[in-house]
């Protein structure tokens, strides 16, 4: 067989599902989550299409759902921006989010096989592996990876998209309290004591420490959080 009756076989396929819409919108999700794009910037959008090389009419598709979420919203006759979270409402945010992640770790020790236990083991090594690194696109990546598999082998896809959502809603918060090493390190420990109680079928222990662990994150990007108003004031 020569090399040009090869090359067909070798072209990338081309996705459907995933419309030019849903690319935008997980590009913008992604600069608001690393912090490319800050609570209370201007979302020009020239700019953003020549970054992003789409029509404005598709960005502006990707925006109207953006908004309806609630990550983006208009401010007078400026335009979208992207939303500021009260500290009110990222407290509650987090209690939301503390209570979700209880039910999905439930799930997961109920459900789990075996050999998906030992899947998450080996994604747990690689956790802290990143929380040891230190680095925010690390530890984002991991954790990411970590709750994408405990949703998938949980079965609750509503949580999953539950929790990226409000994840995103606070990604200022988290972005400043992931980093500090404290908290680094506390977050191993509870991890630890979460995957522990996830290998010995705990199914409440396990509930309670994803909780916890949550509700300590919460703590910790707050107590940041009003330390820089204060500062400011």
């Amino acid at each position: 067989m020569s090399e040009m009756n090869l090359k067909p076989s070798l072209v990338p396929i081309r996705v459907e599902a995933a419309p030019l819409r849903s690319k935008i919108i997980e590009s913008i999700r992604h600069a608001i989550e690393h912090g490319v794009l800050k609570p209370g910037d201007r979302l020009i959008e020239k700019d953003l299409c020549e970054r992003l090389e789409v029509s404005r009419t598709s960005l502006r598709e990707a925006l109207r759902e953006l908004e309806a979420e609630e990550i983006v919203a208009k401010v007078s006759a400026r335009g979208l921006t992207v939303v500021k979270i009260s500290l009110h409402d990222a407290a509650n945010i987090y209690r939301i989010r503390a209570q979700i992640e209880a039910l999905i770790f439930q799930q997961f020790t109920e459900n789990a096989t075996d050999s998906q236990l030992l899947t998450l083991d080996v994604i747990f090594a690689e956790l802290i592996a990143a929380y040891n690194q230190g680095t925010f696109m690390a530890i984002s990546k991991a954790k990411a990876r970590w709750h994408n598999y405990v949703c998938e082998i949980a079965q609750n896809r509503i949580a999953h998209n539950m929790l990226s959502r409000l994840t995103l809603r606070t990604a200022q918060l988290r972005n400043q309290s992931v980093v500090r090493k404290e908290r680094q390190k506390q977050s191993v420990l509870e991890l630890k004591t979460l995957m522990d109680a996830i290998k010995n079928r705990d199914v409440d222990t396990a509930a309670e420490a994803a909780r916890r662990h949550v509700m300590n994150a919460s703590a910790s990007a707050l107590m940041g959080s009003e330390a820089g108003h204060a500062s400011n004031d």
